[in-house]
């Protein structure tokens, strides 16, 4: 019987995902058997730009017809997509109140190549949870459970392509909210770059 909250591992993961972790006290598998499904934050963020959302892509190598499992996806460095990131996340953030106190140790994903999207998602997480002072608890999934209590099961419960509920999330200064107003459950670096230390009280 499964009885863990099961998370899938995303590309700088939404506000509401860290949410979901804290109700489960940050004790949790990460899935890692899935098969990769295709638009889902795993290999994508949503941040504030000045024309309001900007969706970052990280490019994967497209795989044969068999399904290709989370942990085996791979990074396509064909073109220079973590520089087209970093200049993204420069021209949005350089004037947010905490930018450059995360700048040095961020910036390193961005100037290191990385063959797999699973590692380096986990390698970002584990950066976020550091900034968070957060020492979670967390397993992998050794195999794919496909029928678990849906209460536990996160795998497509966060998808930008859902609704998002403003009263959900509390709001908080974003560099460009005089242009478009609050957006809600932006990338958790959204909040980290404008709330630095303060992050935790908004989860």
């Amino acid at each position: 019987m499964q009885s863990s909250a099961i998370f899938p591992l995303f590309y700088l993961p939404p506000v509401g995902y860290f949410s979901g972790l804290k109700d489960f006290d940050y004790n949790f598998l990460l899935e890692k058997e899935e098969h990769f499904p295709k638009q889902t934050y795993r290999n994508r963020t949503r941040i504030y730009s000045p024309n309001g959302h900007l969706d970052l892509i990280i490019p994967v190598i497209k795989g044969s017809k068999v399904h290709t499992k989370i942990k085996d996806v791979k990074i396509s460095n064909d073109f220079n997509w973590q520089r087209l990131h970093w200049k993204s996340f420069e021209s949005c953030y350089r004037n947010a109140a905490y930018f450059e106190f995360y700048e040095d140790e961020f910036s390193h994903f961005y100037h290191t190549k990385f063959e797999y999207l699973f590692d380096y998602n986990q390698q970002l997480l584990e950066w976020l949870f550091k900034q968070l002072k957060k020492e979670p608890t967390i397993g992998y999934t050794s195999e794919y459970i496909k029928e678990i209590d849906p209460a536990l099961d996160f795998r497509s419960k966060i998808h930008f392509k859902h609704p998002v509920n403003e009263a959900d999330f509390k709001p908080y200064f974003q560099v460009f909210d005089d242009r478009e107003g609050f957006k809600p459950n932006l990338s958790i670096v959204d909040l980290l770059f404008n709330q630095g230390p303060q992050t935790k009280s908004y989860l």
